[in-house]
């Protein structure tokens, strides 16, 4: 009986030895799972750069050399764009001519522009050509380049769109060989119409690059 009870005794012993090293093995479960993430949820992919925003967290500016090319007065990038594909500014002449010294002469003809446009058309390149070519052959003529508009648009704005006109005409004669100290322009704007009638017809006409000589 005695014998029995001791074999029940360590039996039991063995089974709550038995429980108390399981329990203590549990913890290392926990400790071996996956560690918690170690980036911010703020900083992966396409969150900041879909908001708008650059990598150090300034705002882009949209648009950026688009708005510089139509502001009214600026004469910037609007000359290096056109021009006859140039892709540089002539630099202006230093003595400016009076302007009443100047007169038209038949040897150079007018040049015209598409609507809101001062970029040089392909069909016009050819009078150009024939203007420069004429200028280079009387070094003894400065000429003036006169910028015009159509009525439509405020003032402000085609007085610019007029100075951009007459620039990009003077590039592309620049880039045929007239010499830029030759070249007066200046912008009228929609101040003096060839055409006063209120069509497409009659707009297209006022598009223009005018050109006068004067003897030096």
């Amino acid at each position: 009986m005695r014998t029995r009870c001791s074999t029940i005794i360590a039996m039991s012993l063995l089974v709550f030895a038995v429980a108390l090293t399981g329990c203590a093995k549990r913890p290392a479960t926990t400790a071996a799972a996956a560690p918690a993430p170690t980036g911010s949820s703020g900083t992966t992919g396409g969150g900041s750069t879909g908001s708008g925003t650059t990598s150090s967290g300034s705002q882009m500016q949209p648009g950026g050399g688009g708005t510089a090319s139509t502001q009214p007065g600026s004469t910037g990038g609007g000359t290096t764009s056109s021009g006859g594909g140039t892709g540089t500014q002539a630099p202006a002449s230093t003595a400016r001519p009076a302007i009443r010294d100047f007169a038209a002469d038949s040897n150079l003809g007018d040049i015209f522009f598409d609507f809101d446009k001062y970029d040089i058309r392909q069909a016009d390149t050819r009078t150009l050509d024939s203007n420069a070519q004429w200028l280079k052959s009387n070094p003894n003529h400065l000429v003036l380049i006169e910028g015009h508009c159509d009525e439509r648009g405020t003032n402000e704005y085609n007085l610019a769109l007029g100075e951009r006109r007459a620039k990009s005409t003077m590039n592309y004669l620049v880039s045929q060989g007239v010499q830029a100290n030759r070249i007066t322009i200046i912008s009228y704007g929609e101040e003096r119409p060839s055409c006063t009638d209120k069509s497409e017809q009659c707009w297209a006409k006022n598009r223009r690059a005018h050109f006068l000589v004067k003897p030096r």
